[in-house]
């Protein structure tokens, strides 16, 4: 098969991997593939095997099963790509590794949040499937992330979320939070997140539902794993995102789906 015209990878580069594990960060894509081999052994990443645009994919090993790590940037159309992509390449099974806010009081900085299903805000999953068709994990890979969610929050003291995750375009605006440039939310989306919080709806992010619906429809098993760095729970404006938030946040997360690919293939689900 010719090389994949985005992400600069072809089936030698990722023979035999089946597992894909997507940050929407580039910089955390070769933080995971360390983590990777400072957990199961392996030399530690070097070169990515290709980088173009927002596209940093490393390949690991994580207890016998082989994964690629590649960045999809942030946002669902160039988050559709990767997937695509990977999954023309044999990949078949995805799990989002991200970063997010939370917007239940009782959701804290560094808790993990495990998504059952998205509510899709965004634009690209129409292209995949009509809205009715719903954004749900695949039952093999949840089942995974939720066991490997409570085992990483008892190891590092915080609290594992699971539940609904509201999935959108933009980060100011579509998340009912005026921009510093354009201090204005339109009248259609103003109150959004009071309304998701009272839907018990636990987050924002901005991935889930573009993967998620696209892993169902064309036959995939996918599954989303965040770090919470920012909170808006009913009596918060929002708290602003430092660099320990974020550290938390990745580092947890990334703990989370690291183990989740480790429990799938105990289990031989891990394809």
């Amino acid at each position: 098969m010719a090389r994949m015209y985005h992400l600069e990878l072809d089936e030698d580069a990722i023979r035999g991997a089946r597992v894909a594990l997507l940050p929407g960060d580039p910089a955390r894509s070769a933080l995971i593939a360390a983590r990777i081999a400072a957990t199961y052994g392996g030399p530690p990443p070097g070169r990515p095997v290709a980088q173009k645009r927002e596209y940093c994919t490393h390949v690991a090993d994580i207890a016998g099963t082989k994964v690629v790590v590649t960045s999809t940037g942030i946002g669902g159309p160039s988050t559709s790509i990767a997937v695509d992509e990977l999954a023309q390449l044999g990949v078949d099974t995805f799990i989002r590794v991200g970063t997010t806010g939370g917007i239940q009081d009782a959701i804290a900085i560094g808790d993990v949040i495990v998504t059952t299903a998205s509510v899709r805000l965004d634009g690209a999953s129409v292209h995949f499937a009509p809205l009715p068709y719903p954004a749900v994990a695949h039952h093999e890979v949840l089942f995974a992330l939720i066991a490997a969610a409570r085992g990483v929050a008892a190891d590092v003291s915080c609290r594992a979320h699971v539940g609904i995750t509201a999935s959108t375009d933009t980060f100011y605006q579509g998340q009912d939070r005026p921009g510093p440039a354009w201090r204005y939310v339109p009248r259609d989306l103003r109150g959004m997140a009071d309304e998701w919080r009272r839907l018990h709806v636990l987050n924002f992010e901005m991935e889930s539902s573009t993967l998620l619906t696209m892993a169902s429809a064309f036959g995939l098993r996918a599954g989303c794993v965040t770090g919470v760095i920012n909170t808006r729970g009913t009596d918060q404006a929002g708290e602003p995102i430092t660099a320990e938030h974020l550290r938390l946040g990745e580092d947890h997360a990334v703990r989370v789906a690291i183990k989740a690919v480790e429990l799938m293939t105990a289990s031989r689900t891990g394809r």
